[in-house]
């Protein structure tokens, strides 16, 4: 095969991702989808349990719209700090790697030719490989065979934070909204199948981004959004009896005595002597 009939081939009849921006797709990815189903799932756990205790409107609002502000705050947080942590780890390692390049490049240079060794490529190639990679971009050639990092693309906290915030507000606004806006007998039918089209969407749409089995990302997050469901409106209702039955503004409270003024207040009771004795 020529190198002409070889550069007019397209690299994309596989359907394979190619591109120096898949880690960051892929970053964004997990970040979104992770987000939605966690906002998603929590608060409709959230909704559904208050539901099971409760019919009133204000306390469901209430319980959602903090659920969504607390989880969505949460889950920016966490994923600043974890992105965070990870890119501090790859900037150490990346300082690392260009000492060593600058101290002992020969070592560098036979570690990476052993890289390519290693992968099927034989000894002299391998070394005109490493020779030549190492000529264009001494640090990205090794650091990619090494330790899998692209230093022109390293993860970004922001982009997570927010993606994750954006994620999973949208994602907590569908549970709320179906469990509020329908008649009292239809919110928890509506909510569930709600839920359940929503988990279905976001594991389609992680399946076809990440080329992953459609079938078996869909029902995970469905199976999984199910269950939480369950176990929330199995605790809730309990909860809500219990209370109902012994609001807890009445226990512990001493049994009060009619007060003095009400006492001198007070009809006379009637005379009950003797019939026919003078009061």
């Amino acid at each position: 095969m020529t190198n002409e009939v070889a550069s007019n081939i397209d690299t994309n009849d596989h359907g394979e991702p190619h591109g120096d921006n898949i880690s960051g797709r892929l970053n964004w990815l997990r970040a979104g989808v992770l987000g939605a189903n966690d906002g998603i799932v929590s608060t409709a756990g959230i909704v559904i349990g208050v539901a099971g205790a409760t019919a009133s409107s204000t306390v469901l609002i209430t319980a959602g719209v903090a659920g969504l502000a607390a989880g969505a705050m949460s889950m920016a947080v966490g994923e600043y700090v974890s992105v965070s942590t990870q890119r501090d780890t790859e900037k150490a390692l990346l300082i690392k790697e260009r000492r060593e390049l600058e101290e002992t490049p020969e070592e560098e240079l036979e570690e990476l030719t052993g890289i390519y060794q290693a992968k099927g490529i034989p000894r002299a190639l391998a070394e005109e490989v490493a020779h030549h990679l190492t000529a264009h971009d001494a640090l990205g050639a090794h650091a990619e065979a090494e330790l899998g990092i692209d230093p022109d693309n390293l993860t970004s906290p922001t982009h997570a934070a927010f993606a994750s915030f954006i994620a999973f507000t949208l994602g907590s606004l569908l549970p709320l909204l179906a469990i509020t806006l329908p008649p009292l007998s239809w919110r928890i039918p509506v909510t569930v199948i709600s839920v359940v089209l929503a988990l279905g969407g976001t594991g389609l749409l992680a399946a076809r981004l990440g080329s992953a089995p459609v079938g078996r990302s869909l029902w995970r997050n469905v199976i999984g959004g199910l269950v939480a469901m369950a176990v929330t409106y199995a605790i809730g209702t309990p909860v809500g009896r219990t209370l109902w039955l012994n609001p807890p503004h009445l226990e512990n409270q001493e049994p009060q005595s009619p007060s003095p003024d009400v006492v001198a207040g007070a009809a006379p009771l009637p005379f009950r002597g003797r019939p026919g004795t003078a009061r």
